[in-house]
């Protein structure tokens, strides 16, 4: 049971805009994630109402905002960016 990864095009524009070392660490990261059964255990949940609810993936310095939708096994990578700025928009 994979999870199949869709990349808005505000995330694409993220990823551009960090230095490319991070931005392939953070896409094996994600996609490891995809192959996951459970991959909310390796998430935190972001506070707040939203449905479906919104979570952060660590990855060094930087974060991407996801939300997975067990029902149709997607996870959309919603921003990312800096831990400093990448929370400010949710």
């Amino acid at each position: 049971m994979t999870y199949r990864v869709v990349i808005t095009a505000a995330a694409r524009h993220d990823l551009r805009s960090i230095p490319r070392p991070v931005a392939v660490k953070i896409g094996e990261e994600i996609a490891s994630l995809a192959g996951e059964t459970n991959p909310e255990k390796y998430l935190k949940r972001l506070k707040g109402a939203s449905n479906p609810p919104f979570h952060s993936l660590r990855i060094g310095d930087y974060r991407a905002i996801l939300s997975i939708i067990d029902d149709l096994l997607v996870i959309h990578v919603i921003a990312v960016g800096h831990r400093s700025k990448v929370y400010r928009k949710f």
